[in-house]
Protein backbone atom coordinates (compact mmCIF):
# COMPACT_ATOMS: atom_id res chain seq x y z
CA UNK A 1 0.00 0.00 0.00
CA UNK A 2 2.93 2.30 -0.32
CA UNK A 3 5.18 3.02 -2.79
CA UNK A 4 8.33 2.41 -1.10
CA UNK A 5 10.93 3.69 -3.41
CA UNK A 6 14.05 1.75 -3.00
CA UNK A 7 13.09 -0.30 0.17
CA UNK A 8 11.70 -3.82 -0.81
CA UNK A 9 9.00 -5.63 0.55
CA UNK A 10 9.23 -7.32 3.45
CA UNK A 11 7.11 -10.20 4.27
CA UNK A 12 6.72 -11.90 7.74
CA UNK A 13 4.59 -15.31 8.64
CA UNK A 14 4.08 -15.06 11.89
CA UNK A 15 1.29 -17.37 14.42
CA UNK A 16 -0.15 -15.88 17.55
CA UNK A 17 1.45 -16.87 21.30
CA UNK A 18 4.91 -16.04 19.27
CA UNK A 19 7.54 -14.33 21.51
CA UNK A 20 9.97 -14.59 18.67
CA UNK A 21 7.66 -13.58 15.92
CA UNK A 22 6.67 -10.15 18.36
CA UNK A 23 10.67 -9.28 18.59
CA UNK A 24 11.22 -9.94 14.77
CA UNK A 25 8.10 -7.77 14.20
CA UNK A 26 9.43 -5.03 16.87
CA UNK A 27 12.75 -4.99 15.36
CA UNK A 28 11.38 -4.31 11.81
CA UNK A 29 9.39 -1.80 13.01
CA UNK A 30 12.13 -0.06 14.53
CA UNK A 31 13.62 0.15 11.33
CA UNK A 32 10.66 2.23 10.36
CA UNK A 33 9.67 -0.77 7.65
CA UNK A 34 5.78 -1.08 6.59
CA UNK A 35 5.67 -5.49 7.01
CA UNK A 36 2.95 -7.56 5.27
CA UNK A 37 2.28 -9.66 8.08
CA UNK A 38 0.91 -13.24 7.36
CA UNK A 39 -0.81 -15.34 10.07
CA UNK A 40 -0.10 -19.10 9.58
CA UNK A 41 -1.46 -19.70 13.33
CA UNK A 42 -5.11 -21.25 11.62
CA UNK A 43 -4.87 -21.79 8.34
CA UNK A 44 -2.66 -24.87 6.84
CA UNK A 45 -2.51 -23.05 3.76
CA UNK A 46 -0.65 -20.21 4.67
CA UNK A 47 1.04 -22.40 6.37
CA UNK A 48 2.23 -25.04 3.45
CA UNK A 49 2.59 -21.44 1.46
CA UNK A 50 5.26 -20.46 4.50
CA UNK A 51 6.64 -23.86 4.64
CA UNK A 52 7.22 -24.19 0.61
CA UNK A 53 8.40 -20.44 0.13
CA UNK A 54 11.25 -20.70 2.95
CA UNK A 55 11.63 -24.83 3.58
CA UNK A 56 11.15 -24.20 7.70
CA UNK A 57 8.07 -24.98 9.60
CA UNK A 58 8.39 -22.39 12.54
CA UNK A 59 7.86 -19.06 12.69
CA UNK A 60 8.36 -16.59 11.80
CA UNK A 61 9.91 -16.51 8.61
CA UNK A 62 10.82 -13.54 6.94
CA UNK A 63 11.39 -12.23 3.66
CA UNK A 64 12.82 -8.87 2.64
CA UNK A 65 12.23 -8.78 -1.14
CA UNK A 66 13.30 -12.08 -3.18
CA UNK A 67 15.54 -12.84 -0.14
CA UNK A 68 14.72 -15.56 2.72
CA UNK A 69 16.09 -14.08 5.88
CA UNK A 70 14.92 -16.50 8.55
CA UNK A 71 13.49 -16.24 11.58
CA UNK A 72 14.01 -13.95 14.42
CA UNK A 73 17.89 -15.23 15.49
CA UNK A 74 18.75 -14.27 11.61
CA UNK A 75 17.11 -11.23 11.05
CA UNK A 76 19.04 -10.22 14.81
CA UNK A 77 22.06 -11.48 13.69
CA UNK A 78 21.86 -9.68 10.13
CA UNK A 79 21.11 -6.34 12.36
CA UNK A 80 24.13 -7.15 14.51
CA UNK A 81 26.38 -7.68 11.63
CA UNK A 82 25.08 -4.34 10.14
CA UNK A 83 23.57 -6.24 6.82
CA UNK A 84 20.17 -5.68 7.82
CA UNK A 85 19.98 -2.05 7.01
CA UNK A 86 21.52 -3.03 3.49
CA UNK A 87 19.18 -5.40 3.01
CA UNK A 88 16.17 -2.85 3.79
CA UNK A 89 17.60 -0.33 1.22
CA UNK A 90 18.44 2.13 4.42
CA UNK A 91 22.13 2.05 3.98
CA UNK A 92 22.33 4.17 0.66
CA UNK A 93 25.07 7.30 1.56
CA UNK A 94 24.86 7.46 5.41
CA UNK A 95 27.20 5.11 6.73
CA UNK A 96 28.35 3.45 3.72
CA UNK A 97 32.14 2.93 5.06
CA UNK A 98 32.85 -0.58 5.70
Amino acid sequence: MSSDGDQPKVVMYRQGFCGYCSAAGKLLKSKGVDVEAIDVTLSAERRREMQDRSGRNTAPQIFIGAEHVGGYDDLAALDRDGRLDELLGKSGGEEQGE
